[in-house]
């Protein structure tokens, strides 16, 4: 392999605006609290839901319930209300072409991710899926990109992360990875800047170039 990337799944393949938040919606009032609108949940997409759920509830019991009931509709029906970024086909196929190893680093459900990406046919450029596991391990992003390394057998130093929040960054971070941010996800540039991202991609378009680059660095340094 040139090099490998590592891809985050929700912002960044993939749009999942409409199931997560029509899930979430469903696990609050499951638990008895009127939720709040589709837009105000926004900014929880991203992070561990089960970080979400406490911060919202305030409970760790409450915040466990309600996890359990986003996953049933989410796993039912929410995980394909979903739709491809445009221009990621291509990018994630040039990079592949290009030889570097792809994988998918994402803190949702590995069973509900290895489903998506299959779904919307981008197992092929893949080598393999990773996610958090059903007891809550890996959801973290930096204990993820961890396994991920160790797993794989991946030179840090060679391993670039693309993401639209905070987490991929920081996470990365922790195992000196660097990120490209992406700003067509759910993060924004000042986020994704202030969490050390080494690069911000306006357009998939522009992500084979940028991952050449930062790799390319590293090589021509070691």
């Amino acid at each position: 392999m040139r090099g490998s990337v590592l891809f985050d799944l929700d912002g960044t393949l993939t749009n999942p605006f409409t199931g997560i938040t029509n899930s979430m919606q469903h696990a609050l009032r499951e638990v008895g609290l009127e939720p709040p609108l589709v837009d105000q949940l926004r900014r929880y997409i991203g992070p561990p839901l089960q970080v979400t759920f406490r911060e919202i509830l305030g409970d760790d019991a409450r915040a466990a319930e309600a996890l359990g009931h986003y996953r049933q509709r989410y796993g039912e029906a929410g995980k394909f209300e979903n739709e491809l970024i445009p221009g990621i086909v291509e990018a994630v196929q040039a990079l592949s072409d290009a030889g570097y190893g792809l994988f998918v680093a994402t803190s949702k459900l590995e069973t509900y991710s290895v489903e998506i990406v299959q779904h919307f046919g981008l197992s092929p450029f893949f080598r393999r899926v990773h996610g958090s596991a059903w007891d809550g391990s890996r959801a973290d992003k930096g204990e993820l990109i961890r396994h991920i390394l160790e797993t794989e057998g991946l030179d840090p130093s060679r391993t670039v992360m693309v993401g639209d929040r905070l987490h991929d960054a920081l996470g990365a971070a922790m195992n000196d990875v660097r990120t490209i941010g992406v700003l067509w996800g759910f993060g924004d540039r000042a986020e994704l800047e202030g969490a050390g991202a080494a690069g911000i991609a306006a357009s998939p378009a522009e992500l084979p170039e940028m991952v050449g680059d930062l790799i390319g660095k590293a090589s021509s340094t070691s």
